[in-house]
């Protein structure tokens, strides 16, 4: 059903835009015909609408990986830095919350780990919606930030750095082989605010897979059963991911190419003093407008990398 959906969708999106560019050209020859000036505005309009949605499905062939149609889950760490690097993963957070509410995706928090005086220390979300592991497997990798922080009293400019993961969801049905023996499972009390049952029940799960050394955990739902089976989703997702890259043996490649979370292996860099520009390091793309990037405007650095990893031109 869900296929059937999909590809519906897509005819759907190809009948609209054929009947977009079929009026743009009315409205040009009539324009000619009456050889009114007026009408260049509107037309320029209908034109650069169609360009904008031909450009949308054109990208939207270059997703054809095995799990890009798939949900994706992102997992945030703060890097070494303290309150400054946990506000930094916490704006991120926000950021692509702001990116899936654009898009029409939903987003669902699995797992959080608040700061010691704000922000976050870590955090996994699941962002749900057609595509949306294709578009958002880009932002995998550290994200470097340089401001005037505002937990300095001195106003010194400092450079903080959060990694992001980023995952599909697995179905279910999915043949994952996973042996209960290779499972370590810890429970333990949810933190954080809740309500009478959250933090009165050890309802948090923690899954560590033994062989591979993968550690997931969930604790945002009401009961453990509920927690676990989120749990085991993520455990399938990243384990899927090391299958597909046939790197069993280096459990570091299904958290992208960054080793460490610092200077050098950071995909992108966000600078908001002395200037202001979020510039993307793998494909050279960069905008001036951070506050609008922060807002979740994230669709021209998503374009250039699915260009560029089509035609080979990533930057290592």
């Amino acid at each position: 059903m869900q296929q059937t959906k999909q590809l519906k969708d897509k005819v759907d999106k190809y009948t609209t835009l054929k009947s977009a560019w079929e009026d743009a050209l009315v409205l040009c020859d009539l324009a000619n015909e009456e050889n009114d000036e007026s009408m260049l505005p509107e037309v320029k309009a209908q034109v650069a609408s169609v360009e904008n949605e031909c450009e949308k499905l054109t990208l939207q062939t270059l997703l054809s990986g095995r799990y890009d149609s798939k949900n994706a889950i992102l997992t945030f760490h703060a890097g070494a830095g303290g309150t400054e690097a946990q506000d930094w993963c916490e704006m991120l957070l926000r950021m692509y919350n702001m990116y899936a509410q654009k898009n029409g995706y939903s987003v669902s928090t699995l797992d959080m780990l608040p700061g010691d005086d704000a922000g976050v220390k870590s955090a996994t979300i699941m962002i749900s919606g057609l595509n949306a592991y294709g578009y958002l497997k880009s932002e995998k990798g550290v994200h470097r930030l340089v401001r005037i922080s505002p937990f300095d009293a001195s106003g010194r400019r400092h450079t903080s750095f959060a990694s992001i993961e980023v995952m599909p969801e697995i179905d279910d049905d999915m043949e994952i082989n996973i042996r209960p023996e290779d499972l370590k499972v810890d429970t333990y009390r949810s933190s954080g605010a809740g309500g009478q049952h959250i933090n009165k029940t050890d309802s948090a799960v923690r899954i560590t897979h033994i062989p591979t050394g993968v550690v997931v955990a969930c604790q945002t739902q009401r009961s453990q059963h509920q927690n676990r089976e989120y749990a085991m989703r993520m455990l399938k997702a990243k384990l899927a991911e090391i299958a597909e890259q046939q790197q069993k043996e280096k459990i570091e490649d299904i958290k992208g190419v960054q080793k460490e979370i610092a200077w050098g292996s950071q995909i992108r860099s966000y600078v908001f003093h002395p200037y202001t520009m979020v510039k993307d390091h793998r494909t050279g793309y960069e905008v001036g407008n951070i506050q609008a990037v922060m807002d979740g405007d994230l669709e021209g650095f998503i374009n250039a990398y699915l260009k560029a990893a089509s035609l080979g031109q990533l930057e290592k």
